[in-house]
């Protein structure tokens, strides 16, 4: 049996890849708040991707993936023209908690009271 990475894990590994320039050009641009892409998951049938991403700041985390999903088709369109895929899933931005769920545990474990 051959080891390696299977279709939805490198078409997930792309569009981690393009996303994440399309988002920070967002991002520098000023059009939304500072943010990141932690994540890209694909369905098995690449229809959609669940991107995940995360704030600089905790509480423009969830602003930035309204915003974000308000312009998933602009992001799809563009990623359309960048990548050579078939179809391109369609985006579901989500924010990736993680971070702040860390920071708070850290926080938590220097500071018991």
């Amino acid at each position: 049996m051959r080891a390696g990475f299977n279709r939805t894990d490198r078409i997930s590994a792309l569009l981690r890849r393009e996303i994440g320039a399309l988002v920070h050009d967002a991002v520098r641009d000023k059009l939304i708040p500072s943010v990141s892409v932690s994540d890209v998951e694909v369905t098995r049938d690449l229809a959609h991707a669940t991107v995940y991403v995360t704030a600089l700041v905790g509480e423009q985390g969830k602003p930035a993936v309204k915003e974000l999903n308000a312009a998933a088709w602009e992001f799809r369109r563009e990623l359309a023209q960048r990548v050579e895929l078939r179809t391109v899933p369609a985006l579901h931005f989500k924010y990736d908690d993680s971070v702040d769920r860390g920071e708070r545990i850290d926080q938590l474990l220097r500071d018991p009271d």
